[in-house]
């Protein structure tokens, strides 16, 4: 006689979350939903670092001091008003102008947080109208997670890793680019080691690159404090994305002023990195205008990349950034090893000059490359 047994697998907190925000669909692009679930998710992580805080100095005998910006900032912390703290969303979550104090909530983060500036989605939760039941639906679910319960497993990186690669995939491929899958982004920094200096990614997009070097230093037993991140992303909401990824782990990063075309709009002309990480668009066509760029310093010493695909664009950008005994290491279509005219005498030179130390002909196109002018 064969006992039958039920098991019911148990949603894990990434799978709830997604479940719950589906149910915005509808109303709500998941294009513009993923800036609701992100402005909610970082609002929760924000508060209960700032609560631990505020516990660590009421213990510490320091009561006078609570209100302190400057007591918060010190430990990495961000500073809260009450109105921007989770506990008054969640008891305001039934409210019909909750949206309103959700969006007031994440201005005045930003306000108080000069490293947060233009990291936080602006007046989303208002403009788009949300249905109040799903959008307290929604609240309820994020109060579940405690995002300070496992510093080990960085719970909430884990949830918004999850949620990129959803948001990815929904999106479909064109308008993903914010996203590189993770096992890509390990591979490059396991080759590279980027151990302590300066880091650069032109490509940023959500800034995964730079969290997995983190993750390396510290899996390691290195110091991340001994290494300058710098960045830059074209796409406002992705330039968004990528400063809330990294505030919400508390790494320093330098995004430039505003998002902008690496390209036309060099927001680090003098920087001399380490370390390069990127995945840039492919085959990128149309990304300068004949007689746009013909003189830039940055492909000095080369022929100019062609307008029809920036791959070696991206290349010469990143060679002009590397330090003298710096490293990059780096994504392109396969093309990019293969293609005639000015790419060809672009690459035969890289190789004169000794600058390719390994390449691979799969799916990742050139992976590694040192750089030692």
């Amino acid at each position: 006689m064969q006992i039958m047994t039920k098991v019911t697998k148990q949603k894990s907190i990434e799978e709830t979350l997604w479940a719950s925000a589906n149910k915005l669909r509808g109303a709500v692009e998941p294009s513009e939903y993923k800036h609701v679930v992100f402005g909610l998710i970082f609002l929760k992580f924000a508060s209960d670092k700032y609560e631990e805080r505020r516990e660590e100095l009421i213990k510490e005998g320091k009561e006078k001091f609570i209100e302190m910006v400057e007591f918060y900032t010190m430990k990495n912390v961000f500073y809260l008003k009450e109105e921007s703290r989770w506990n008054f969303i969640v008891k305001n979550s039934k409210q019909t102008d909750v949206a309103i104090k959700i969006d007031t909530a994440l201005h005045t983060i930003e306000k108080n947080n000069p490293s947060l500036k233009g990291a936080l989605p602006d007046n989303y939760f208002s403009r788009l109208n949300l249905d109040v039941t799903k959008l307290a639906a929604l609240i309820d679910v994020v109060n579940n997670i405690n995002t300070l319960e496992d510093k080990g497993h960085d719970i909430i990186g884990r949830v918004y890793e999850y949620f990129l690669r959803k948001f990815a995939i929904a999106e479909g491929k064109g308008k993903g680019e914010f996203y590189t899958p993770k096992s890509v982004v390990n591979l490059i920094t396991e080759m590279i080691e980027p151990y302590k200096g300066v880091i650069y990614d032109p490509a940023c997009g959500s800034g995964g690159m730079f969290v997995q070097s983190i993750k390396f230093i510290e899996n390691h037993h290195g110091n991340k404090k001994e290494v300058s991140i710098y960045g830059q992303e074209y796409t406002p909401t992705t330039y968004k994305l990528a400063k809330m990824n990294l505030a919400i782990r508390g790494i320093s990063a330098n995004f430039g002023a505003v998002p902008a075309d690496t390209f036309a709009r060099d927001q680090h002309q003098d920087l001399k990195a380490d370390f390069i990480m990127a995945n840039p668009p492919f085959n990128q066509k149309d990304w300068r205008a004949e007689n746009e760029l013909v003189n830039d310093p940055r492909w000095a010493g080369y022929d100019v990349p062609p307008v029809s695909n920036a791959n070696y664009g991206w290349i010469l950008n990143m060679a002009s950034k590397l330090s003298q005994n710096g490293v990059a290491g780096f994504l392109l279509a396969n093309g990019a090893l293969s293609g005639g005219g000015e790419e060809y005498k672009i690459r035969r030179k890289l190789i004169e000059n000794d600058l390719v130390e390994a390449r691979h002909n799969g799916t990742f196109g050139v992976l590694k490359v040192r750089f030692s002018s």
